[in-house]
């Protein structure tokens, strides 16, 4: 289809699809592609852009993306890395793949790493428009309620417009998974037992024997440290669950405990010293007076 040809259809679509206002990123440097793309998108009034190269999971989740279309070819080598990273980072994004012939292996670990649609080009711009469409329904964009303001625990910033926890201006780095179980931690004043962790985060109800619980919360607690050492994050009720209460740990003080032997020893001096003798003369009158009581 022609660019006016597109434009055409386009004109008659657009009405019905305007007031779902998307913003898409597209990662992609084929110019014939893009320039057919962009134009239906234009008709179709979402925000759009264009990307020569991949950009880090934080500037993503600044754009306040629907929909992320990724051509793998761009990303070379680093492309399954990436885009476990952001699909990780970025759950609530429609990541659709669309890049050059590759094998059913390709595909199968692509959707299994978290894209929600592959298609090979070249295709027709109206049915990768019509699949991302699909993506975002399915995520429900629209219907998320609005998220908490960021929340601070310790030295620990949980920022939920981000999606992520801060130490400082440094990033934890958690996954969807620990920043839920954070979140959800955070947002409780008592202990949580594993199977309501469970259900909340996981989504349906924990299998007898499951450990994913006490395993990602060990790998949260191992960021937590890293990040604020000398706090005490998470605790383990035994037997229950878990409990974010954040503590200090004071340093221990060395020289308090150095003076504590030199005081015991001196006790023994103090004993034999003119005090304790004169101690002795009241003891005796005491022993010698209680006959007579």
């Amino acid at each position: 289809m022609s660019p006016d040809a597109s434009g055409a259809h386009a004109a008659s679509a657009g009405p019905q699809r305007s007031q779902n206002r998307l913003r898409l990123a597209v990662i992609d440097r084929d110019p014939g592609f893009l320039q057919v793309l962009s134009n239906r998108i234009e008709s179709l009034g979402w925000d759009h852009r264009v990307l020569s190269s991949p950009v880090t999971a934080d500037v993503l989740v600044s754009m306040r993306l629907n929909a992320l279309v990724i051509d793998l070819t761009v990303l070379g080598s680093a492309s399954w890395e990436y885009m476990e990273r952001v699909c990780g980072r970025l759950p609530g994004l429609a990541v659709i793949v669309c890049t050059a012939p590759s094998s059913v292996a390709q595909r199968v670990r692509g959707l299994r790493l978290g894209a929600d649609a592959w298609m090979t080009k070249p295709c027709h711009p109206e049915e990768l428009i019509c699949v991302i469409e699909a993506a975002v329904r399915r995520h429900r964009r629209n219907e998320m309620p609005e998220l908490d303001a960021a929340a601070t625990v310790g030295e620990i910033t949980i920022r939920p417009d981000r999606y992520q926890a801060y130490a400082g201006e440094t990033s934890l780095e958690l996954t969807a998974r620990e920043f839920e179980i954070l979140q959800l931690l955070s947002q409780s004043d008592r202990v949580l037992r594993r199977e309501e962790i469970y259900e909340r985060v996981w989504g349906y109800a924990m299998a007898h024997g499951d450990r994913s619980v006490d395993v990602f919360v060990r790998k949260l607690r191992q960021k937590l440290n890293a990040a604020s050492p000398g706090w005490t994050y998470i605790h383990t009720h035994f037997g229950v669950g878990y409990r974010l209460a954040p503590t200090h740990e004071a340093a221990p003080d060395y020289e308090s405990a150095a003076a504590v032997p030199e005081a015991a020893a001196a006790v023994p001096d103090a004993a034999l010293s003119g005090a304790g003798a004169a101690d002795a003369p009241d003891a005796a009158s005491e022993a010698a007076v209680a006959p007579s009581g």
